[in-house]
């Protein structure tokens, strides 16, 4: 239990970080401490309500008043909390039901929600807290500076409701949507391939084929391998002194009883330290961005088919999918791939980990859109427009001919579908894309 547990907490901050639990908590017991010791503090020292104007509050000997204003706010506060909350599950709703359930991850990471509960929520711990020191028995005291900072955090959170009603009415916005799985995609990518690719190319081992000597390790659990501790991985591997090749990359299905991995010289490894590997993954029931570049493309493309089927009917959609798709293979094109071999010491292999190659990451974005667009002229344009950019941003000429031969690909299948004034279109950017490449090759 002890070796899964930089795993299960990486695993839960990653969890609990994009959720409606920590920080709104968070929020809610500083503000909360705050008003109980600002209250404490102010009845130790009463020189401080003297700093406040009479003009903001004129009663500073009735109790009754501070209680009726901090009641009042705790009310109000929790009466807009609830509202808050029913805008909340109205805006999931519609954008599960209208675009994909698996965006609905990028909606609970919205920090803007959280911090929106947490304010509300926070104003009324300070109030509650706040409370109990403004009385009349065995000596009338009443905190006026609490008061009048629960009056101000008042006047905060109606004009957090309102910027909070104008970015919610910003968030389900498609275009929104489609750019905030972009940008999230984007840095998980930034950190697994941190560095520029140079002109020279390099050898594409991402997809290693699945080892077929060495004894198994078996998974105990059945999901989706979530994250994975390359580090932990190779010490174990140093330690025992064998190799690993894990059988399934990040974003991968495992049924439970199916080899995880595969070790070289299995004899040094006995059965009961077998769990020592399984330790290094984070197995569960969906898919996450820790590691997963994958689905965020797959969050994109459902987007873009949903948008092209016959009841939704909304090509506008489907080219903004491809757009942000288009932004999130240039960047990839333009990074080192990530090793998928490693070696401790030198020389020595100590861990083959299979990453999502180029042709992969091209078949999970664009070959579905494809099929389904080759009756649409304007999202297949756009398709075409897409290859042309992602070529024109790489210089390796194996790259630019994977593109041009999808490129081919979408065009037939558009011969057959669209009439010859539209395919011409077609045909056109086909013919300056292979133009392009030809010249740069």
């Amino acid at each position: 239990m002890f070796e899964r547990l930089p795993v299960l907490l990486r695993s839960a901050i990653y969890a609990l970080r994009g959720g409606f639990l920590i920080r709104p908590l968070v929020i809610a017991v500083i503000l909360g401490a705050i008003g109980a010791a600002f209250s404490s503090l102010e009845e130790s020292t009463p020189k401080i309500s003297a700093w406040i104007p009479n003009i903001l509050f004129p009663s500073h000997d009735d109790p009754a008043v501070a209680q009726v204003i901090l009641s009042s706010i705790a009310t109000s506060i929790m009466t807009v909390v609830s509202i808050v909350f029913a805008i909340l599950l109205m805006t999931l709703t519609l954008a599960s039901t209208q675009f994909s359930p698996r965006i609905l991850i990028s909606f609970v990471r919205d920090r803007t929600t959280q911090w929106t509960l947490g304010v509300f929520l926070g104003t009324f711990s300070y109030c509650m807290a706040a409370l109990p020191a403004a009385r009349a028995l065995p000596h009338p005291f009443v905190p006026v500076a609490t008061v009048t900072g629960a009056m101000v955090l008042a006047l905060v959170c109606v004009g957090w409701l309102i910027f909070f009603i104008n970015h919610i009415s910003q968030s389900i916005s498609v275009n929104h949507i489609v750019d905030r799985i972009a940008r999230e995609t984007e840095l998980v990518i930034g950190q697994f391939m941190p560095y520029p690719r140079g002109q020279f190319p390099l050898a594409d081992r991402s997809e290693s084929s699945p080892a077929k000597d060495g004894a198994p390790i078996i998974n105990r659990q059945s999901g989706y391998i979530r994250y994975v501790d390359i580090k932990r991985l190779i010490a174990l591997a140093k330690a025992y002194h064998v190799s690993v090749h894990l059988e399934r990359r990040v974003g991968q299905f495992v049924p439970a009883g199916v080899p995880l991995a595969r070790v070289s010289k299995g004899e040094r490894v006995p059965v009961d330290h077998a769990l020592h590997f399984i330790a290094a993954f984070d197995i569960g029931p969906t898919r996450t961005m820790q590691q997963d570049v994958e689905f965020g493309i797959i969050q994109i493309v459902d987007i873009a088919l949903r948008a092209m089927s016959p009841a939704v009917n909304d090509p506008s959609t489907a080219i903004s999918c491809v757009d942000q798709l288009s932004r999130i293979v240039i960047l990839w094109v333009s990074r080192i791939p990530p090793p998928s071999h490693y070696y401790a010491p030198p020389h020595v292999l100590r861990l083959v980990v299979p990453w999502m190659s180029f042709d992969n990451l091209l078949d999970t974005a664009f070959e579905q859109i494809r099929h389904y667009a080759i009756a649409d002229v304007a999202v297949s344009l756009r398709l075409m427009r897409a290859f042309s950019d992602i070529a024109s941003a790489t210089q390796h000429a194996d790259l630019r001919t994977r593109l041009v031969e999808r490129a081919r690909r979408l065009a037939v299948g558009c011969a057959e579908y669209l009439p010859k004034d539209e395919l011409v279109r077609i045909q056109h950017r086909l013919a300056a894309l292979e133009t392009n490449v030809a010249a740069e090759g």
